[in-house]
């Protein structure tokens, strides 16, 4: 059985000391030359006569979790009988949108069990969903089974420093190598390249299985969207009309759901709409599909004479789509707040800024709960439930 891998709070186990130490028998020679028109490096493995020993000890600089340069750093770890066995740590590098991998290390004992690949998953995992360009990190030309490791993982070399630990690091034969996971950037969809309709009752679990991958570990351990689709069909606020799935190659890979809410004023109540879970598939996140399955039915509800559209998201994404903050139509929360992921859009002309008040959704939003949404997702294949950075709990 897997061992599990569990988050590792900053206020437990910062200054960790993490002991990297290791053998080789083998290291890269770098190799410099230098002319007028030219400037080449070559990275040459020889084998050692005898195998050497290293250590973070060597310069009374061992590694440790949390260092105080690492401001962003965010930790995963395997802790048995209190002790930790093996961890991996990130940073954001915020300027050239890059993650870092800042530490990574299995105990002796718990290497070449796969302990280093399931680590390095949960850093690929993590610039996924932060939308990185790159994975980085630092390696030494000396630590060949490290950089096999790496090469194996997807990375490849990016760049060295042939004078970061001391001015005889090539003579000594460790010299800071930079090694680069590259994400490529997907290609968008165009509408012709999938088919937008109305979803089947025959695909009803396929298009929750959806819905779970999609949202799984992104707001909390786990996901309950998947629960609260199955929650919507059967609620009379539910609006199948609208509703519409995304589908490529016979797979469902997309889903917005509408239903009706209302925004009460002083006298009286005007209907509008709200939508939720909107979804993509991780597979294809980021290829526009989310914005195609807004447009099309935005479509379908002004043609169907709704006044707009309020719904609470993310900030970064829906502005981009004609979305504004709800105080700009005099709407507040049902308790009377306005924030940054609190928007809405009009359908037609002060289709929202003639409504004015606080808007209400259907209930079934307020039905559900972490332990229904437990109940049902034992339906489902086991997924592992993991903190990332930026959950809200």
């Amino acid at each position: 059985m897997d061992r599990e891998i569990i988050y590792l709070p900053k206020e437990q186990w910062k200054g960790t000391i993490l002991p990297m130490d290791y053998m080789s028998d083998s290291r890269y020679d770098v190799r410099l030359e230098e002319s007028s028109g030219s400037m080449t490096a070559a990275f040459v493995l020889k084998k050692l006569a005898q195998p050497v020993m290293h250590s973070g000890e060597e310069y009374d600089y061992p590694d440790r979790l949390y260092e105080d340069h690492w401001e962003k750093a965010f930790a995963w770890g395997i802790v048995e009988d209190g002790t930790l066995i093996a961890a991996i740590e990130t940073c954001p590098e915020e300027w050239s949108n890059r993650l870092r991998v800042t530490e990574l290390w299995v105990g002796k004992e718990y290497r070449r069990q796969g302990i280093g690949h399931r680590l390095m998953s949960l850093a690929k995992e993590q610039a996924r969903r932060e939308r990185r360009r790159a994975i980085i990190l630092e390696t030494q030309s000396c630590n060949t089974q490290a950089i096999a490791f790496y090469r194996k993982e997807g990375f490849s070399l990016i760049g060295f420093d042939a004078c970061c630990y001391s001015n005889r690091d090539m003579e000594r034969g460790e010299v800071r190598m930079e090694m680069g996971y590259l994400i490529p950037k997907k290609r968008r969809l165009a509408a012709d390249d999938i088919i937008i309709r109305p979803e089947r009752r025959e695909e009803w679990f396929e298009t929750e299985c959806m819905v779970r991958r999609a949202f799984w570990n992104k707001y909390h351990r786990g996901c309950d969207e998947h629960v609260l689709v199955h929650m919507l069909r059967e609620d009379e606020a539910y609006l199948p009309s609208l509703s519409r799935v995304a589908v490529k190659d016979g797979k469902v890979i997309g889903c917005i759901m509408y239903s009706r809410s209302r925004i009460q004023g002083e006298k009286e109540s005007c209907e509008v709409l709200t939508f939720g879970p909107l979804c993509v598939d991780p597979e294809w996140q980021g290829c526009g599909v989310g914005e195609l399955l807004v447009k099309e039915t935005m479509k379908l509800a002004a043609r169907a004479g709704y006044p707009g559209i309020v719904i609470f998201g993310e900030p970064d994404y829906y502005p981009r789509l004609g979305f504004q903050t709800c105080d700009r139509f005099g709407i507040t929360t049902a308790d009377g707040k306005n924030f940054s992921s609190f928007m809405g859009i009009e359908l037609e002309k002060d289709g929202l800024a003639k409504c004015r008040g606080a808007f209400h959704e259907a209930e079934v939003f307020e039905r559900l709960t972490r332990e229904a949404a437990e109940e049902y997702d034992r339906k489902f294949p086991v997924m592992e439930k993991q903190y990332y950075p930026g959950q809200w709990d």
